[in-house]
Order: structure tokens, then sequence, then C-alpha cells
């Protein structure tokens, strides 16, 4: 009895977890109404995050001083905006 009851919450807490872990990726995901259409320009950036792969959009979160906004991985600026940094500083020794 004890040992069924063990096996029942641990199964409760497993599908628990497991669904947190859903409501997490679908809180990572953007939709079409909260990309941001203004190139953001680089010193208010404070990093950025790809969304799942499971979006139904594909999206950069961009991080800002003020929260986060959506952003097209695919913009011109924001391409560019990578390139930046993966060049090494040249005025930096």
């Amino acid at each position: 009895m004890k040992i069924s009851a063990l096996l029942l919450l641990l199964l409760a807490a497993a599908w628990v977890g497991s669904q947190g872990m859903s409501f997490r990726s679908r809180s990572r995901c953007c939709s079409r109404e909260m990309f941001s259409t203004r190139k953001i320009p680089e010193l208010l950036i404070r990093g950025y995050q790809h969304t799942d792969p499971s979006c139904s959009h594909r999206a950069v979160l961009v991080k800002l001083q003020k929260g986060m906004v959506c952003v097209d991985p695919e913009k011109k600026w924001f391409q560019e905006f990578l390139r930046k940094q993966k060049q090494p500083n040249s005025t930096s020794r």
C-alpha cells in the first residue's frame, strides 16, 4: 500500500514537472503581434536568446534594460548586430 501511494505521488510530481516545462517554453515564444518593427540601437541590447524551435514563429528575444522584445532573426539590422558580436574587438590589446 505504501509503495503504490509513493509511486502515485512520484508519477504526479513527474506529470506536474512536465507541465511546468511546457508552460515555460510557451512563455519563450513570440506571437506576430509581439515583434518589434523598429531597429533597436545596439547600445540598448543587453543580450539575446533564440526562441524554442517548437514555437510557431522563429524569433529572437532581445533583452533590454527594461524587459524583452521579440525580433525577426532575419532582419538586416539584427544580422549586422550578430556579425559585429562575432568580430574580435580591434581596439583592445
